[in-house]
């Protein structure tokens, strides 16, 4: 089968906005049963990631057959590059999900514990990144990934917090404090991950390598 590059190049970008919107609906299902407390929510959330596994395989197979047999080059090559990196990134976000979701079935089938209100600010500030992170790929906007990557700091410190939140509560509960800190390190990770995405999209934009640069 021959190659048409532009043609090609428009349809694994659909793929992978598509990948990234599958992944956002299982990140915000993620916080909402974290906040709910819905163990149906996350037990869905848990047994449901075949399919993302699935669109990172195919599209990672398209960019590799447009590598090989149509040679792009300049912003082409950047496209195929990014596609690449982000696909795989998008990917381990939503094993970050389904983590999440084991441990808040985890959380709910133990001893009751009040969650510690910066957790869920965790939660919403590593949602609010990737969702601002697909928007800047969707896009193409250089401003917002570099606000999403400005907004890693934050995210950070509140992670810090639960940490803290964690070494008081170890005495009175530590199995249920084991989980928390377990949730919060998953979605400090997926906060991380959005930054790596956002370079990625600068790169695809203005072919500059920004990561592990200052803002």
């Amino acid at each position: 089968m021959g190659v048409n590059l532009q043609s090609d190049i428009i349809e694994i970008r659909r793929a992978l906005l598509g990948m990234g919107a599958l992944v956002e609906q299982r990140v915000n299902a993620v916080v909402d049963a974290l906040i709910q407390r819905d163990l149906a929510a996350a037990e869905a959330v848990r047994t449901g990631d075949d399919e993302i596994d699935a669109m990172e395989v195919a599209i990672e197979a398209q960019c590799m057959r447009l590598l090989a047999l149509a040679h792009p080059v300049a912003t082409d090559l950047r496209f195929v590059l990014a596609v690449i990196r982000i696909s795989g990134e998008l990917e381990r976000i939503g094993d970050l999900a389904r983590g999440i979701a084991k441990r808040i079935v985890k959380l709910e089938h133990g001893d009751a514990i009040e969650l510690p209100p910066v957790l869920t600010d965790l939660a919403f500030g590593s949602r609010t990144m990737l969702s601002d992170v697909l928007s800047g790929l969707t896009n193409e906007d250089a401003r917002l990934c570099r606000q999403v990557r400005r907004s890693d700091q934050r995210i950070d410190e509140m992670h810090k917090l639960v940490h803290g939140w964690a070494r008081e509560e170890m005495p009175q509960s530590g199995a249920a404090a084991i989980e928390v800190l377990s949730i919060a390190q998953r979605f400090e990770r997926i906060a991380d991950l959005a930054a790596h995405v956002a370079d990625d999209v600068i790169f695809l934009i203005e072919g500059r390598v920004v990561r592990h640069q200052p803002d």
